[in-house]
């Protein structure tokens, strides 16, 4: 598959940490541009940043706040902590284990968020305590590294069953089902995490070594999507996502390969608000924006390897999918 079929965050996520940091004081002038993010991209609601921009930038928050909690906890809490933490968590016998554990870490650390886990009807609950200002962004990816680290401890996936947060939809954030692969329930109580109750029962067989590696990149290794979505619309765009390689799988190839008819796999699609033409787009849209933002290829060299015919009409299409110009997208 190629390097660059990843999928893109809307602006809506970078815009609410500007936002945040504007309410501390915070100058991201110089962050936005060391990520590549032209400021005027903030303005506009269809635009995407990739996922290693984020990413970046949120590291550099880190380093000019020393805070991993940016501002949001009970008290800072200094760069290093959650891995710390970690390194306290990765020796329990069981996940079920780990996270008590967790809770019990506040008495030491008070500045982590308060964490409590329910088991009831084969279900585990894990919801954390937050203020009723903290931006979406804080509490998803939270919940995001909350969710890698327990799938990372056992081994393998941790499926959700559901996520619940506690602020509204916001209708121009679609990257739920990139982010946690599993439905988002909105003005919930609480940030919590819903799974399978026998998980918790998962022994966990990890070494230093191996949780040195998984941290060396943070937040890199939680902000990136997953292939264990439970949406049709995810396994459709893993699949169609081998376009970008050569010939894009028609409607007839995707439905044998999913174990249904093509008409079956167009109603289902219609059900999750989508379609074969609109994840296509998608996927053109994501590949166009990192090949721009890596700045390793003309606009027509670009506009040829996606197939269209000329510069003019990828510019047409990518205004249509973005709001921008390509050259927005460029520096």
């Amino acid at each position: 598959m190629s390097a660059e079929a990843g999928s893109t965050l809307p602006i809506q996520r970078v815009r609410a940490i500007v936002e945040l940091a504007g309410q501390r004081g915070w100058d991201m002038t110089d962050m936005l541009g060391e990520a590549g993010i032209s400021p005027d991209l903030l303005s506009e609601g269809r635009s995407r940043v990739t996922i290693e921009q984020t990413v970046q930038v949120v590291q550099r928050l880190w380093r000019a706040t020393d805070d991993e909690l940016l501002g949001l906890g009970l008290r800072p809490m200094p760069r290093g902590t959650l891995r710390l933490v970690c390194f306290g968590l990765v020796g329990a016998p069981t996940l079920g284990v780990a996270v008590r554990r967790f809770e019990s870490f506040r008495r030491s650390l008070p500045g982590l968020p308060r964490l409590t886990l329910i088991e009831r009807e084969g279900e585990a609950r894990v919801s954390f305590e937050m203020t009723g200002q903290t931006p979406g962004i804080v509490i998803d990816t939270m919940l995001t590294i909350t969710h890698r680290f327990m799938a990372w401890l056992i081994g393998g996936r941790l499926r959700l069953r559901r996520v619940e947060v506690p602020y509204p939809n916001d209708p121009e954030v679609d990257d739920y089902d990139v982010v946690f692969g599993a439905p988002v329930v909105f003005s919930a109580a609480a940030p919590t995490l819903v799974f399978d109750a026998a998980l918790l029962d998962h022994p966990i067989d990890r070494g230093e070594d191996e949780l040195q590696a998984f941290l060396r990149n943070a937040p890199s290794g939680v902000l990136g999507p997953r292939d264990y979505s439970i949406s049709l619309a995810a396994r459709v765009r893993h699949i169609l996502q081998r376009g970008l390689d050569g010939d894009w799988p028609g409607a007839d190839d995707i439905a044998a390969e999913l174990a249904m008819s093509p008409p079956t796999l167009r109603r289902k699609l219609r059900e999750e608000h989508t379609s074969l033409r609109e994840i296509r787009e998608q996927i053109l849209r994501d590949a166009a924006i990192a090949s721009l933002v890596r700045g390793d290829e003309t606009v027509s060299a670009l506009a040829r390897r996606l197939g269209f015919s000329e510069a003019s009409a990828f510019s047409r299409a990518f205004r249509r999918w973005t709001g921008s110009a390509p050259g927005s997208y460029q520096h």
